[in-house]
């Protein structure tokens, strides 16, 4: 029976002292004397438990899942506010919330580190973060932003030498990235519904038009919620790879990039196992997300992404792939803390 592993998890119910910290810094952006102390904030173990087991956990145990990788909230990140020190403070102390978690219930939970990135500054900043939660921490990814400057797009493609830096940090110990945004400050792209997918869609065309892979070989992406319009269409991209003298997108990219299930209903599930490879599918659900409702037409949450899978043709082996083999590949520093406790 296959491990339940979902690569996708934020921790979108930290209790409220965290944004109102944050609220205080932003203030303190404007006025230095209002700008709050890391040690301003006070979160208790109880308060972490309560806003997990009445959560994420409940949710886990509810839909049968038993692993999160579990990252800071995503739309919080928010890398165009300040400057690097700014978003520096903010990641440390994000991360910290995510690694107390994961040592309050190690069973069910695993973190994975934001980066304190900032619109125009060198990638090299974010080196020592990514060696404390790897060293410290025991992280097994990170979450890497294409776009700090929020819906603007002012960075470089990622196939450009500015990420390098963190590409080969992510070699050094072996650990994949999710490309994921933050907040929106552009008004033509809703946060979730626009940007998000914009960014899978954005970060999968950048990689194609490159050969970002024959420099890293070993490099790994998770591109988020299903994809983007990759998988829709696939048959685009094919052509466009064509046109560009590239080699087959099999060959060009998919030893080296993987889709969650973040895709929240029948019939889109459907499309990406059937258009995607396998291999190259990881289950997520980024439960309490972007989408918290229930489903009227099904009665069950949009996000219950399990149900999707188990109604789903693949075979039990297909399955466990999703569920548990991919991840395991794909976070190899994962596997070994599996292996360690003897799953």
């Amino acid at each position: 029976m296959s491990l339940i592993i979902d690569c996708h998890g934020h921790y979108t119910t930290a209790p409220k002292a965290l944004e109102e910290w944050r609220n205080k810094q932003i203030a303190g952006i404007k006025q230095p004397s209002a700008m709050p102390k890391v040690a301003d904030l006070n979160i208790s173990d109880d308060e972490l438990r309560e806003s997990i087991e009445l959560n994420q956990l409940k949710f886990m145990r509810e839909r049968g899942s038993d692993i999160t990788l579990f990252s800071p909230r995503a739309s919080f990140m928010a890398h165009h506010i300040g400057d690097y020190n700014i978003s520096a403070t903010w990641a440390s102390i994000c991360n910290e919330l995510c690694y107390r978690v994961s040592q309050l219930f190690p069973e069910h939970f695993v973190p994975v580190a934001m980066l304190p990135q900032s619109p125009g500054v060198p990638t090299e900043t974010c080196l020592a973060e990514i060696d404390r939660c790897i060293n410290e921490y025991g992280n097994v990814g990170i979450n890497l932003n294409p776009d700090p400057s929020g819906g603007h797009w002012t960075s470089p493609p990622l196939t450009d030498p500015y990420w390098f830096p963190i590409y080969e940090k992510m070699v050094e110990y072996d650990i994949p990235a999710m490309i994921h945004v933050s907040t929106s400050c552009n008004h033509c792209f809703h946060t979730t519904g626009a940007h998000y997918l914009n960014a899978d869609t954005t970060s999968f065309m950048q990689c194609l038009q490159g050969d970002l892979f024959k420099e890293f070989p070993t490099l790994r992406f998770i591109v988020p919620h299903g994809g983007g319009a990759a998988p829709y269409h696939w048959g685009r991209f094919r052509g466009l790879a064509m046109m560009m003298k590239k080699p087959i997108l099999e060959q060009h990219l998919l030893n080296n990039i993987f889709f969650d299930t973040c895709v929240y209903h029948q019939p889109g599930i459907d499309l990406l196992l059937d258009v995607i490879p396998h291999k190259n599918v990881l289950f997520a659900s980024e439960m309490i997300g972007a989408v918290r409702d229930i489903d009227p037409r099904t009665g069950f949450y949009f996000d219950d992404t399990k149900r999707y899978i188990e109604a789903s043709q693949l075979s039990t082996e297909q399955k466990h792939q999703i569920y548990e083999g991919n991840a395991r590949r794909v976070f190899p520093r994962l596997d070994a803390q599996l292996k360690a406790k003897g799953l």
